[in-house]
């Protein structure tokens, strides 16, 4: 930092220190306020199963898998394997001509082209010659299928049931319903009565899918369920009743079902598996959590799923969890993946040709870090441990570095990179523009210039929080001195950031001429928001008169008659705003006193919040929540918690194809006919990301630090409990990387030590 600007920031440092109002509102409270009698209902953190899942790979499609004495068997058309540390070993069987593995009656079958074996201590064993399609359990027995005939397996051969001829089409499988042995064709299902197979009797009411085709047949307690290629079919009783998308149903080109762990039933489908517990589906696709989208079988086993599809071995693990521990799994896997450097969190990307993952600087890495830090101030208001106050103070260091690197007072660099270290820069700026990156006068950093409203926005919301719940003594003359010195820039320079060439960046824009300009026009709601956040907060703050002029300039202008319908949901919709609007509610809700004016910054977070909230999405939520007293869905904001995947490594995912998209919702959509998607559809994500996007490529590995502001945040509130739990092992996370690698350690010069506290 050159030292004609450590020389006027020594002076502001002295005028917040020594100005009379000022040490009035030094002695900020130590904790938000937290609203009394709130109607939202706190959910307590108790145990719950979270999935986490991996693939393995074949170079042939597997077709049929079973689970017998604790084990996985996986078999291809020519190959038997057994699941072992997560790899498929090649295990010796009978045959090479395989159709199916099954458990039946405690014992491994495989039915193949050539005959049918049972396995078990003594190896395999040919029971008959037969060529079967298909085995079950019947009412104590053994029964199989060939295309043709049925049969009971006994000591001796095996004993045809289906005695009286009949002209009847291949038989497909059997399954044991209501002690009745049924059959399934390719387009219909029969029961075998009296050595006949009868068609008359299955149902008296609905039908199967008309035209569809028939792919499994299992009972499952008191239905019997028919997968097809139009829809689920499930029979109760004599009753027909079909699945389809728009029951939740996510995919209706359904090829096999098994039965669960846990009360819940499994899907296969020709793009994706899916789990059916608690009156839901929920989605599985492909990559993240299986390796190819065509599913040819499932079979569960203790708490696990396993998923035969076209390219190998989908593996869905659910272990017992508290969102106490998922918490500590993400503040670990920064640790371990490498996320954190310098003080900030990043993204990895993937070096195609060093074969490995990379921090990448971004253009907002102040504006990421601010949630880890938002989560670190709320996490020490819960916990008041001192390793956390001091992990948030080293965060707002770095923070408050992004504005000391630059040269000019008051403008804060989007993100910091040291020269020559392991990690990539961002090669573009705002609007596509080229990336303007700045050499410090020593060489060895440069900074981003450029700087948008995202990270004015950022460094607001977290250093209010900072001062709020954490900062002690100078620290919090500090930050007041840092929130002092950006916004005065701001107004000084004309409702501007001004950047080394003196022009305005391309959108830290507040002016009026940029907002009555066409390229501007449509910001103007956010942005007068913003405008009006920066002085009220600041003023609340640090006391300084001049914020409250700053504040009569925009109520002057009428800034305040747009930001009722900020969010804008006609001609387009950019998601990344609404994070920034949000951030943007929160201290200005918080310090605003006007009656006016609150009346209609609190009607428009009501609209924003109504148009937000069938995304579901946690952090929005509880914003809400901390600001209103109101019920915020929080059931749902805690079930989205739960559904985050651990691996926060970026799969492509797919949606597009699916049937539940326009399913029934409780809530309106106001921008578009179908509905978000979860968690565990598309991954981790940023708070600024589009959760009605259905299909993505995969890149990187995402920082979870949005998901830890929105659990503490939560916590502070009371609108999560404590873990109802002290188990350990529903508490303490193990190991993140599993045998992966993330990123190299930093290797560059230590961040500076220019902050005075």
């Amino acid at each position: 930092m050159c030292s004609t600007k450590i020389q006027r920031r020594s002076t502001i440092l002295t005028l917040l220190l020594l100005t009379p109002v000022l040490l009035i509102h030094s002695a900020a409270r130590a904790d938000l306020p937290i609203p009394k009698n709130p109607r939202w209902k706190t959910v307590s953190d108790d145990v719950y199963l979270q999935e986490t899942g991996y693939n393995v790979r074949t170079d042939q499609p597997l077709i049929s898998v079973a689970v017998i004495n604790d084990k996985l068997y996986a078999a291809s058309k020519s190959t038997l394997s057994r699941l072992d540390n997560r790899k498929l070993s090649k295990v010796a069987a009978p045959t090479d001509k395989i159709r199916r593995i099954k458990t039946v009656a405690g014992k491994l079958w495989l039915l193949g082209d050539d005959g049918l074996w049972r396995y078990d201590k003594q190896g395999w064993t040919k029971v008959s010659e037969l060529p079967c399609v298909d085995i079950c359990e019947h009412v104590g027995d053994v029964v199989v299928a060939t295309a043709d005939d049925l049969y009971k397996l006994g000591d001796g051969e095996p004993l045809q049931l289906d005695t009286e001829q009949q002209r009847k089409p291949a038989i497909k499988g059997i399954a044991s319903y209501a002690e009745t042995l049924y059959v399934r064709h390719d387009d219909r299902i029969g029961l075998l009565e009296q050595g006949r197979i009868n068609y008359h009797d299955v149902e008296d009411w609905g039908q199967l899918p008309l035209g569809s085709k028939t792919r499994d047949m299992q009972a499952l307690g008191g239905k019997l369920f028919v997968p097809t290629d139009r829809g689920l079919g499930v029979l109760r009783g004599m009753t027909w009743r079909n699945l389809h998308g728009k029951d939740g149903l996510c995919y209706e080109d359904t090829t096999c079902v098994a039965d669960g762990f846990a009360d819940d039933y499994w899907v296969g489908t020709m793009k994706g598996a899916i789990r059916a517990v608690d009156g839901e589906f929920q989605y599985f696709g492909h990559a993240r959590w299986i390796p190819h989208e065509k599913v040819n079988d499932i079979v569960c086993g203790k708490n696990a799923a396993y998923i035969a599809t076209d390219g190998g071995l989908g593996v869905i693990e659910y272990e017992p969890y508290t969102l106490f521990k998922k918490a500590a799994w993400y503040e670990k896997w920064l640790e371990q993946w490498e996320q954190k450097r310098l003080g900030f969190v990043h993204n990895l990307t993937w070096d195609q040709k060093e074969k490995k993952y990379i921090r990448f600087l971004s253009d907002n890495d102040g504006g990421w870090v601010s949630h880890y830090l938002d989560a670190l101030c709320f996490k020490y208001a819960v916990t008041k441990d001192p390793a956390v106050r001091e992990a948030a103070v080293d965060v707002f260091r770095s923070l408050k570095w992004c504005e000391e690197i630059t040269p000019i007072d008051g403008f804060p660099a989007r993100a910091i990179y040291a020269v020559g270290e392991n990690g990539v820069k961002a090669r573009t700026g705002s609007g596509g523009l080229p990336a303007e990156w700045t050499r410090t006068d020593d060489g060895k950093f440069e900074w981003k210039g450029d700087t948008s409203s995202d990270e004015v926005d950022a460094h607001i919301f977290a250093t209010t929080l900072f001062i709020e719940l954490v900062a002690q003594g100078k620290e919090k003359e500090a930050a007041k001195e840092h929130l002092h010195r950006i916004v005065s820039h701001i107004v000084r320079e004309g409702w501007v950031l001004r950047d080394l060439d003196g022009k305005p960046t391309r959108w830290a824009r507040w002016d009026p001429e940029y907002l009555q300009r066409p390229y501007g026009f449509q910001a103007r709601g956010l942005n007068g928001m913003e405008a009006f956040n920066y002085v009220v907060s600041t003023h609340a703050l640090t006391g300084d008169p001049k914020f409250a002029k700053a504040k009569q300039q925009l109520i002057d202008w009428k800034y305040q008659d747009q930001i009722l319908r900020q969010k804008l949901v006609f001609p387009f919709v950019t998601h990344f705003d609404d994070r920034l609007a949000f951030y943007s509610y929160y201290p200005l809700l918080r310090y605003e006193t006007d009656p006016y004016l609150r009346s209609i910054f609190r009607r428009s977070l009501e609209r924003s919040w109504e148009v937000k909230r069938i995304e579901h999405e946690t952090w929005f939520n509880y914003i809400y929540a901390a600001l209103t007293g109101n019920e915020c869905d929080n059931e749902i904001s805690v079930k989205y918690l739960r559904e985050w995947p651990l691996d926060c490594v970026s799969y492509p995912y797919k949606n597009s194809h699916r049937h539940d998209l326009q399913n029934q919702q409780p809530e309106r959509n106001y921008v578009a006919d179908f509905n978000p998607r979860h968690p565990r559809e598309q991954g981790p994500k940023r708070w600024d990301s589009n959760v009605l996007q259905l299909d993505r490529g995969g890149h990187g590995v995402h920082e979870p630090t949005g998901w830890l502001d929105a659990y503490w945040m939560g916590r502070y509130y009371g609108l999560i409990t404590a873990p109802t739990t002290d188990d350990p092992k529903h508490l303490e996370p193990g190991d993140t990387l599993q045998g992966r690698k993330g990123a190299e350690p930093y290797n560059g010069p230590p961040r500076p030590e220019i902050f005075g506290f």
